[in-house]
């Protein structure tokens, strides 16, 4: 039996390494992605897409505070901790905006490269989610999850406007000299 509790007690506090070490990474990239929302803003020209990304940049700035408010209820300083998988992601992004031509193309494109930073932090949220919920984490769970829930919501109104036309917009402006609907 003793041994049992001391294997609990260790796995317990690897898992809480391994939640710390998350919380950090997410740190990092909500602090990088408030420097690079205002870039994607900037090249975007669709007015919903521009509007999305400003309505995210708020909301990016709320996750930076809500992590904050986690890192304080677990006693632990905020502390950033370099993503590499974000920083891949982003990097591709820019390459993104240096290859495209302004207009429908960039801005599907833009949409293409934002949805794969909201995947990964809706992936990385819910893991974190996961976590907190084993670890009895409760207020940082919740705060944790305002923030999922926001990244899902983000997603889906990039497919949405992605989806009104935006993409038939882009493949008319790659071949303007033939008529294609949209299925």
């Amino acid at each position: 039996m003793k041994n049992q509790k001391n294997l609990a007690e260790s796995v317990s506090k690897n898992l809480n390494d391994i939640f710390i070490e998350g919380l950090k990474d997410m740190y990092w990239v909500e602090n990088t992605l408030v420097k690079a929302l205002p870039k994607m803003f900037e090249n975007a020209r669709d007015t919903r897409l521009k509007t999305a990304i400003k309505d995210h940049l708020a909301q990016t700035k709320e996750h930076v505070i809500r992590l904050e408010q986690v890192f304080e209820q677990l006693g632990e300083k905020a502390e950033a901790q370099k993503c590499f998988a974000m920083e891949g992601i982003l990097k591709e992004g820019d390459e993104i905006l240096k290859d495209t031509e302004e207009g429908a193309v960039r801005d599907a494109a833009i949409i293409a490269a934002s949805q794969k930073v909201e995947h990964y932090e809706i992936t990385s949220y819910g893991t974190l989610c996961a976590y907190a919920k084993t670890l009895n984490e409760r207020a940082a769970l919740d705060l944790l999850l305002r923030t999922l829930g926001e990244e899902k919501k983000s997603d889906c109104l990039l497919s949405s406007i992605a989806d009104t036309n935006l993409n038939s917009q882009a493949m008319t402006d790659l071949l303007p000299s033939k008529n294609i609907k949209a299925v």
